[in-house]
């Protein structure tokens, strides 16, 4: 066997090691300047910097500032930059093979719970960012809402609902109670726990869902 054949795939491997890291370290720069700096004084050049990388190193992996807050925003929304779908993931899963409904809910509002409690610095900080993080904070509720209807499909599948249920209700409904907005409102604004928090999504769901 050619000496370079070996060579050539340990350099493929290490080239994607190496692209981890920096993309790692270039996430955790931009957090890091985000909450020191603000969203405007935040740069793509100062992030690249602070993750010793060149700024042509955060272009070509994030397409410039906006890209990589989504970027920061989707690992944050799911607790690790693994490329599983937050469909796909175990928590996820276990919830869609709960069968009845009340504990479906529990697991659904620990779920949400988890998901406010890290993003919701990171929410605060770019709603005080203004129209510039307006396209990533319209996103992720775009794809908020999408989650929210993909289980709201699930539980009419499986007759959690009610035949005379609407869906694409039932889906405003739980996309707005469960929102970070009312999460916020509840714990920073009311002084809730999250415990508290967690079981009055869940009580308010099942009483909301429930046929």
């Amino acid at each position: 066997m050619p000496d370079g054949t070996p060579r050539r795939s340990y350099n493929s491997e290490g080239r994607r090691e190496a692209a981890r890291r920096n993309r790692a370290a270039v996430l955790a720069a931009c957090r890091e300047l985000l909450f020191q700096d603000g969203y405007h004084a935040t740069t793509v050049r100062a992030v690249a910097e602070r993750a010793g990388v060149s700024p042509e190193t955060v272009y070509k992996s994030f397409g410039g500032k906006p890209g990589l807050v989504k970027a920061l925003w989707d690992i944050t929304l799911a607790g690790d930059d693994e490329p599983v779908p937050m469909g796909e993931r175990p928590q996820i899963q276990e919830i869609l093979r709960t069968g009845e409904l009340s504990t479906k809910l529990r697991l659904y509002g620990a779920y949400v719970r988890g998901i406010h409690e890290r993003i919701t610095p990171l929410f605060a900080l770019l709603t005080q960012a203004g129209p510039d993080v307006g396209e990533v904070l319209e996103l992720g509720e775009e794809e908020r809402l999408t989650g929210v209807t993909a289980f709201v499909t699930h539980l009419d599948e499986t007759g959690a609902l009610g035949p005379k249920a609407d869906p694409a209700h039932v889906a405003d409904a739980v996309w707005a109670l469960a929102g970070p907005q009312l999460y916020t409102q509840l714990t920073a604004g009311r002084g809730w726990s999250a415990d508290t928090y967690e079981k009055w999504l869940a009580d308010t769901l099942t009483a909301t869902l429930r046929p």
